[in-house]
């Protein structure tokens, strides 16, 4: 094993979940409402900062950080407690009716609408925009996702440029 502190494991299910709060991490690391709420953003910075600096993508930074960190970051119960909280808060707001939902009740005929457009600009760490077609379609579906709208984006997942 090299000095590098980063250990990236090319088997996703080998994540160390026996971990207490692993968990929690995943959950927050895999929403991607933390992109433009920010909330979670000093989890992954005190994870690693320079990972975080460079990527702001935080399942690259739970991939790459070793599981020693992992532990002793989790080890400190005041970041453990943020961690907790922030969980609560992403499930409790999953749970409560949105904008949408108050508004239309559940016998309205409109379970989902699609949005195509070539680019969504949603996080700087998932790169499939290019410019301002991909900014408006991004905050047209972060402003729906955050109302309540149901809505799935339907786009292009371009290999190269």
């Amino acid at each position: 094993m090299s000095d590098n502190p980063r250990h990236v494991h090319p088997v996703y299910d080998l994540f160390p979940i026996e971990i207490d709060g692993f968990e929690a991490l995943a959950e927050l690391a895999l929403d991607l409402r933390s992109s433009w709420n920010h909330a979670t953003d000093e989890v992954w910075r005190r994870l690693d900062p320079e990972l975080w600096q460079i990527t702001r993508n935080p399942w690259v930074v739970l991939q790459t950080v070793s599981r020693q960190r992992i532990e002793h970051v989790l080890g400190d119960t005041a970041f453990r407690k943020k961690v907790d909280q922030l969980a609560s808060v992403r499930k409790q707001t999953a749970e409560q009716p949105a904008w949408f939902q108050q508004t239309y009740p559940v016998t309205t005929p409109l379970t989902c609408a699609a949005y195509f457009s070539m680019e969504f600009m949603l996080s700087e760490a998932l790169p499939i925009y290019s410019g301002g077609l991909g900014n408006v379609a991004g905050d047209q579906l972060k402003a729906a996702s955050d109302l309540g709208v149901p809505v799935v984006g339907v786009g292009l997942l371009y290999q190269q440029g």
